[in-house]
């Protein structure tokens, strides 16, 4: 055995190809031509006979052969940081090239080169692990004087006002009140007015009990909020290529699709089946466009007796003043910055395309509130969170210009001598330029000699529009050797697959198989890019790939608790030497373990086996797994069953099942991310497995765990398995990142939350991140914030691209600080706030009895709406329920996610565990669609005709809307179910299933394309929704009647809940009759 490398060990990397530019801007590719013969059916899986190369290529790329347009060819040394791949994969399509993996959010095809990796700064302390160099120490300069705790002062009636401007919010039109609705007129004036007979509320803070009515006055608190932002446009997906699939794709979501001759998309494949020439703009489904600063509050009027009691008699409210989502029909073009003034964004899950002006994108980077209150009173005072989503990779929308990437030399990027800020345009020169003040901690730093220039008339630098960093808010450096403990790890993927008994009876690793066999031509190329396998059950079974070898050759590790590697240096090999093996050995290994009988399975051993063979190196490890891990290091016992005893019996701490079982995965997940070792886990199982228990590993690995339950061969499983497989190997990703956000002087940041390991406190370190990963960061107060001024937030990722190259990405946000309480509820971001509400709540299942997190997230909407009614409003009546413009869904979305899968107690352990994992790392604009699912009618397709959207109108979740002789989709970016009424057309049935009965679709079904315009409009919004959602939906069939059909209709959270969860509109009652208790 070969001794192991140490960590800090040098290794040759190929230096870039000659001519290499790293910011070439390439021809998009033609969408039409990729989408031609798409298919979305499962396609064979690929053991059942030779397949051929991905996209109907010899082997790859032949140098005798250029790329198609847009395409980028796979080099032997780095490419250009500037191609990530365009969009999410969808399944190697036959007859078309394979997309590039990295870049923005492309259509199929195409790849703009627009991503350019950047990480974060400052040489490393001596003697680091290999994590990658972290950031330079940033000592606070600022006091960590307490905020004075006077309230907010200004606000008066809510007339219109010029945006963010003035003290008022704008009044609206209101409601009649049915008689009986009697209450206090809400006091006017700014909390400072009332005195001692009214302070302000009682701070509130994340999932803490709310009071009653309000509080005197109180000390300063800090209040944690969440955010989180979603990677843009995604591309879509495919099954596993059957017959000659061509590859689809679009952007991800809110990325508003362009005419087919455009932008290339990823794609999806399955059975071949005619898809049209151009694709419409996707619909997003969400928010519409950014409130107007005119705009009025919406205000609900209802009967409310004395004391807040409703009245007699059926409710009074107008369903049609209901606040709803309602899809945004227009592409939003925004400048982050107009007329030197941050410019707030659009919502999360709008379609929009954004210009980098100084402030970053923020698909980067988006503030919960696009003002930052001058104090924390008055920010405890609104009720929201104050918080960042950083999503540092996120996919670009293919009509945005990509990230430029800047070499500033040996001296590397000029940065803050004090907090180690790095260079961007908030930072003033002076002096001629010899100086600048940084934006961030305000101290005066020398200009390096070789960086000086002149200024202009204006005071700024003659040659700043000329500089990136200078005039862009998100920018790439070329890391220097200081910012590296050892040279940048290479490209190490190893698969570790179950082949135990289950697992090979259920498909499960035939499908995980083929997936891989499929995926190898799509892994990085170039002479840094290794590979290796290993199978376990009861013992573990690496192989030796070498091409000296005939054939591969099994070794075989029998102890499970005391694990070691056979042969290091031979389980993982360069992937250009071991290819004919390793497809040989892939397409043998479903039939290997075809008779085995051995059940249990040693998942630990296996993973902790596999570190030791990638320790020297790094890279990523998958995992799949298809039951309980019951043998070794890491064996769980199957706590569900004791787990539904205790619910039954109302057993208190029923929620425990939600933590892991014990610590020993979290200390090898440890270990694994000291070696810059991430971890993703693919659960193919049909019974209980602990992702309670194993989820720790990717979590704290940067990686993520993605779950098919239950797991079947014959539906869409194997082509989810596959596109989920495909897009996380592709998608635009860096390895051993660290990543850390630094705040101006009065802010700072409180925690960091999502898929990380975090050693010291300022740092997160990211053994993987990748586009589809956010992060949530909170923020506090550490002393009084100017008026007027503005508070800056710069983000910094350093990390290794899969081609060896390290960067350095800095994103930079400046917004504007405001004493007005009016302001911060302009100003606010629902979906920001709903994403930090969501990931808090998460974070508190496993520890809390649900009924008091349910109880702790009402209050949260119920203390942000109290705010809004005591201190902005005008005078109204006491039976109208005001809510702010711009979180008018709020209460809707609050409803919908107490009513989600993480707060049913009922619901299989399992389940809940994936949900609380899933939604921790989950982008903003996927956050409200999981919660708040979209549904529409698909029976009356042909009725669209004039629509220009592919995707039907959305209808409300509630089951008014639902008709026995409809087919209705519902999708939530996870899953599809497609619900068929009792009494539907069997004319229809026949055209959209194949079928002239309901009896006759089977459970497991798999969507075809039968020959009709109906069934080819439904594979259409289907393969549109899989586009904008940037996933493989897995479809399940629902039936009136049986369990399937209850399945479906527990989505319609607008709906009474059997359980007694209240209706939307009693919801609505609810929150009001709350407000008015606190407002007495």
């Amino acid at each position: 055995m070969s001794a192991p490398v140490p960590p800090g060990a040098p290794r040759q990397q190929p230096p870039p190809p000659q001519g290499y530019n790293p910011n070439a801007q390439r021809a998009p590719d033609s969408l039409a031509a990729n989408m031609q013969n798409m298919n979305l059916h499962r396609p064979s899986m690929a053991n059942s006979g030779p397949r051929p190369p991905p996209f109907g290529q010899s082997p790859p790329f032949p140098s005798s052969r250029p790329p198609p347009p847009g395409a980028i060819p796979r080099p032997s040394g780095p490419p250009p940081p500037s191609t990530w791949p365009q969009g999410r994969p969808t399944g190697p399509p036959m007859g078309q090239q394979q997309p590039s993996p990295f870049q923005s959010r492309p259509p199929p095809g195409s790849v703009p080169p627009s991503m350019a990796p950047t990480g974060l700064a400052m040489p490393p302390p001596s003697g680091a692990p290999p994590s990658g160099a972290r950031p330079g120490s940033f000592p606070s300069s600022a006091p960590l004087n307490a905020p004075p705790s006077s309230a907010p002062t200004g606000f008066a009636s809510n007339g219109p006002s010029p945006p963010f401007g003035g003290a008022t919010m704008p009044g609206g039109p209101r409601i009649p009140l049915p008689p009986g609705g009697v209450l206090q007129q809400p006091p006017l004036g700014p909390p400072s007015a009332m005195g001692a007979s009214r302070g302000p509320p009682q701070s509130m803070r994340p999932f803490s009990s709310s009071s009653g009515v309000s509080a005197p006055s109180f000390p300063p608190q800090p209040v944690s909020g969440p955010f989180s932002d979603p990677s843009q446009g995604v591309p879509p997906f495919s099954g596993p290529p059957q017959g000659g699939p061509a590859p689809f794709g679009a952007p991800s979501q809110g990325v508003p699709p362009f005419s087919a001759q455009s932008q290339g998309v990823p794609t999806f494949t399955a059975p071949p089946q005619v898809a049209p020439g151009s694709m419409q703009p996707p619909r997003m489904y969400g928010m519409p466009p950014p409130p107007l600063s005119h705009q009025q509050p919406t205000t609900i009027s209802h009967a409310i007796g004395q004391g807040g009691s409703p009245m007699a008699g059926p409710s009074k409210i107008d369903r049609s003043q209901i606040p709803r989502p309602i899809p945004s029909p227009s592409v939003t073009l925004h400048d982050t910055r107009l007329g030197n003034q941050a410019n707030p964004p659009p919502p999360a899950t709008t379609d929009y395309i954004v210009r980098d002006t100084g402030n970053c994108s923020p698909r980067y980077m988006r503030c919960s509130i696009n003002q930052i209150p001058c104090t924390v009173d008055l920010l405890t005072t609104s009720g929201m969170q104050l918080a960042l989503l950083v999503q540092p990779l996120a996919l670009l929308h293919p009509s945005e210009d990509p990230i430029q990437t800047v070499d500033l030399g040996e001296g590397g990027p000029v940065r803050c001598s004090r907090c180690k800020a790095y260079i961007n345009p908030f930072m003033k020169f002076i002096d001629q330029g010899r100086q600048f003040i940084c934006n961030l901690c305000g101290f005066t730093d020398e200009t390096p000699r070789d960086y000086h220039c002149n200024l202009g008339p204006d005071g700024r630098r003659r040659d700043a529009d000329e500089r990136p960093e200078l005039c862009r808010g998100t920018v790439e450096f070329v890391a220097t050797r200081e910012y590296m403990v050892r040279d940048p790890m290479p490209a190490v993927y190893f698969f570790v697959v179950d082949v135990s008994m289950n697992a090979v009876q259920t498909g499960a690793t035939a499908a995980a198989c083929s997936a891989i066999s499929q995926v190898i031509d799509d892994l990085p190329e170039g002479s840094q890019t290794r590979v290796g396998i290993a199978t376990f059950d009861s013992t573990i079974h690496f192989y030796n790939l070498k091409r000296a070898l005939q054939q591969p050759l099994m070794l075989i590790v029998p102890d499970v608790q005391d694990v070691y590697t056979p042969l290091e240096s031979d389980v993982i090999v360069q992937i250009s030497e071991c290819r004919p093996h390793l497809e040989l050995l892939l397409e043998s290994i479903p039939s290997m373990f075809q008779n085995n009988r051995t059940a249990e399975s040693a998942f630990g051993a296996a993973v902790k086996a596999a570190f030791l063979a990638m320790k020297s190196t790094g890279g990523k490890l998958l995992v799949f797994q298809s039951v309980l891990p019951s043998l070794g290091i890491g064996s769980l016992s199957a706590r569900e069953a004791e787990g539904r005893s205790n619910i039954s019996a109302g057993d208190k701490e029923a929620h425990k099942l939600l933590q892991p079982a014990d610590k020993t995965l979290k200390a090898m997940a440890m270990e694994l991310a000291e070696y810059q070792v991430c971890v993703d886990v693919f659960l193919t199982t049909q019974t209980y497995t602990d992702i309670a228990s194993i989820s720790v590993i990717p979590r704290t690995t940067g990686g993520q765990v993605y779950y098919y339950y239950p797991f079947s061969a014959l539906s869409d499983d194997p082509a989810k398995l596959y596109n989920d497989l495909r897009w996380n190997v592709t998608r635009p990703q860096g390895f051993e990142a660290v990543m850390r956000v630094r705040c101006s002087q009065g802010v700072q940041v409180q925690e960091y939350h999502g898929n990380f390991c975090k050693r010291i406190p300022t740092d997160v370190d990211l053994p993987g991140i990748d586009c589809d990963k956010s992060i949530m960061v909170t923020l506090k107060h550490d002393d009084k914030l100017q008026d007027g001024s503005e508070c800056s937030f710069q983000c910094a990722l350093l990390y290794t691209t899969v081609y060896g190259q390290r960067r350095i990405r800095v994103m930079t946000l400046s917004l504007p600080c405001t004493s007005n309480l009016s302001n911060l509820f302009r100003a606010a971001d629902l979906d920001t706030q709903f994403a930090c509400f969501s990931k808090q709540a998460a974070d508190q299942i496993p520890t809390t009895p649900v009924v008091l997190v349910r109880e702790q997230v009402i209050n949260l909407c119920v203390n942000v709406l109290l705010a809004y009614r005591k201190f902005c409003a005008t005078v109204s009546s006491s039976g109208q329920l005001i809510l702010p413009e711009a979180l008018k869904l709020l209460p809707l979305y609050i409803l919908a996610l107490t009513k989600s899968i993480g707060f049913k107690a009922d619901g299989r352990i399992d389940d809940r565990s994936f949900w609380i994992n899933h939604i921790s790392s989950l982008a903003t604009p996927l956050v409200v669609p999981l919660v708040y699912p979209r549904m529409m009618a698909i029976h009356d397709l042909d009725s669209n005709e004039g629509d220009e959207s592919i995707i039907p109108q959305s209808l409300p979740l509630t089951s008014e809307n639902i008709s026995d002789d409809g087919i209705y989709l519902l999708e939530n970016g996870e899953d599809a179910l497609i619900y068929i009424g009792n009494s539907v057309d069997t004319n229809i049935l026949q055209q959209l299933f194949g079928f002239s009965s309901v009896d006759e679709i089977p459970t497991q079904f798999v969507l075809q394309q039968h020959g009709n315009p109906l069934s080819k409009k439904l594979n259409d919004v289907v393969d549109e929704i899989r586009r904008q959602r940037c996933s493989y939906l897995r479809l399940r069939l629902c039936k009136k009647g049986d369990q399937s059909g209850m399945t479906f209709l527990s989505y319609m959270v607008e709906d009474k809940n059997p359980t007694g969860g209240l209706s939307y509109v009693e919801f609505l009652v609810h929150i009001h009759r709350q407000i008015q208790v606190k407002m007495t």
